[in-house]
């Protein structure tokens, strides 16, 4: 019987070669968007980003994009309050949701970005995935089942990315992973697999950016 929430495994020669050549133009900022009002014009797919403060979202996206300053991480938890659009040449968006938990704004400023974020989700027809960061030293968090919920709610496909997986030794990878699929099998939206990765040392990196290229 396959194990619910097996780890993605790397895909073959050509869709490795094809999600290469997905990122290997230019990747540009677009915008920050504070309403829903702001958004760019639904003119290709997008894929986006969510994960709690500190998960290592900028450095995700940065790897992906193999541009170091692309997506700026913010030294203070909860800062960024912006939906920020870049676009990989003229076929993608790549949007990253604010991160979530530890928000150093006041509660109104908070209250009006998860309405945005709940806004977004739900109604962005061009949305393939939302890619759900979570940190393998850690597994999923209480705060990480509300957007996971909010996923459900919105019907998006969420597959999760276990970041900072060299930081994990061994033996606790698998108490971690199993943390992780047990809280997954609880919500309907889940993509049925797992992608472990590390932006430090580029583990994982191919097969997040081969996924992207074969959504349509």
């Amino acid at each position: 019987m396959q194990m619910p929430f097996p780890i993605a495994e790397e895909p073959d020669p050509q869709l490795l070669e094809e999600g290469r050549l997905l990122f290997a133009g230019e990747t540009t900022f677009v915008k920050g968007v504070v309403a829903m009002s702001g958004l760019p014009p639904a003119d290709r797919m997008e894929v986006c980003f969510a994960g709690r403060s500190n998960v290592g979202k900028s450095s995700l996206i940065n790897a992906l994009t193999g541009r170091k300053g692309l997506a700026r991480a913010s030294n203070t938890p909860g800062r960024t309050q912006e939906i920020n659009y870049f676009a990989t040449g003229d076929s993608h968006y790549l949007v990253d949701l604010p991160g979530y938990g530890y928000a150093n704004a006041p509660l109104p400023v908070v209250e009006k970005w998860q309405r945005l974020l709940k806004q977004y989700l739900s109604g962005r027809q061009t949305l393939r995935r939302a890619f759900v960061l979570i940190d393998a030293r850690h597994g999923v968090k209480k705060v990480d089942d509300e957007i996971l919920s909010l996923l459900d709610s919105a019907a998006v496909t969420f597959q999760v990315v276990l970041t900072k997986a060299d930081k994990v030794k061994d033996k606790e990878r698998e108490k971690i992973l199993d943390q992780v699929r047990s809280a997954l099998s609880r919500h309907p939206a889940a993509f049925p697999e797992l992608i472990v990765t590390s932006s430090e040392k580029g583990w994982g990196i191919p097969t997040l950016r081969a996924i992207i290229n074969t959504l349509e």
